[in-house]
């Protein structure tokens, strides 16, 4: 099964170990499933981080080891501009979850709008607790 998550997802990952983002990412990290990511994501997460709203919250050590890891996912280093979402800066998320043909798509942002899209190609769209369920874990 090959998944894209939501940078959102990622950083809740690293804030808090008790939450569903987290129990996905451990699930990634064992196996459970692929990931897909894209150089728009890497360098997301990269400037996201710094964020002063971050400060204090994300640890740089565990964004940096997470950003080692995701290197393992499968990269894609161009992806096509068939996709646009109400917020722009989620467009790359459609784009690579069409590209790649991806199973699910897993975000936490229910105010972006992607997730009201329930669907993009192939790909459906879910928040990180029905992926859960999805995976049994």
């Amino acid at each position: 099964m090959l998944v894209v998550l939501d940078s959102n997802v990622l950083f809740s990952a690293l804030i808090s170990p008790y939450g569903a983002p987290h129990r996905i990412y451990e699930a990634w990290r064992e196996g459970r499933f692929e990931l897909a990511t894209c150089g728009e994501q890497l360098d997301e997460l990269r400037r996201a981080s710094r964020y002063p709203k971050f400060r204090g919250i994300l640890q740089p050590h565990l964004v940096g080891l997470m950003l080692n890891h995701l290197h393992r996912a499968q990269v894609v280093p161009h992806l096509p501009g068939k996709h646009e979402a109400d917020d722009s800066y989620d467009t790359y998320l459609l784009n690579l979850a069409d590209a790649v043909q991806a199973h699910y798509l897993v975000t936490g942002d229910k105010r972006a709008g992607i997730i009201r899209l329930r669907r993009i190609g192939k790909t459906s769209i879910v928040t990180a607790a029905a992926f859960c369920e999805t995976l049994r874990i």
